[in-house]
């Protein structure tokens, strides 16, 4: 497990519905050009706490796991666009660069589930957010900013999540 650092967050869930809670507080910043990379076993929370950010950004559709499309895009009512993407079926670093990153990241935020697939493809400067199964009901949530605009995205949630 990661050792805390003064810019990392450690948060714990005590149930799906505040897994997705806490997905919606973050998506409420999110911009374009965000990235959001979520690494964590089978069950461990990725796609609830995805469908909170999508609802938190304002989706108007529900989020679902691409897991067999590799792609979903939601959009808001001012027509921006929220990309999810899962990169447990990229099979090589070649391949995801066929996935056109670069233009997600110009048209809207990119949430990518299994993203320590393609880490060497994605830019440095990210959220990364690792998802951990503790217990039926309890999930671990770790995140990682790097570089200051992650840092600034980890303060804002954790004020409004936490109040500190």
């Amino acid at each position: 497990m990661p050792i805390l650092n003064e810019n990392a967050l450690e948060v714990f869930s005590r149930s799906a519905d505040q897994t997705r809670r806490f997905g919606m507080r973050l998506g409420r910043y999110l911009k374009v050009g965000d990235l959001i990379c979520l690494n964590g076993e089978l069950g461990s929370g990725k796609t609830t706490f995805i469908q909170g950010i999508a609802q938190g950004w304002g989706s108007i559709d529900p989020a679902t796991s691409p897991t067999f499309v590799l792609i979903n895009e939601y959009q808001r009512m001012d027509r921006s666009l929220l990309f999810h993407m899962d990169a447990y079926r990229i099979g090589s670093n070649p391949e995801a660069e066929e996935l056109d990153l670069d233009r997600m990241l110009q048209e809207g935020a990119l949430l990518i589930e299994w993203a320590e697939r393609i880490d060497r493809v994605l830019p440095k400067e990210r959220l990364g957010i690792d998802l951990y199964w503790i217990a039926d009901e309890q999930r671990r949530l770790f995140f990682t900013p790097e570089g200051e605009r992650y840092r600034e995205l980890t303060r804002a949630f954790r004020q409004n999540a936490f109040g500190v």
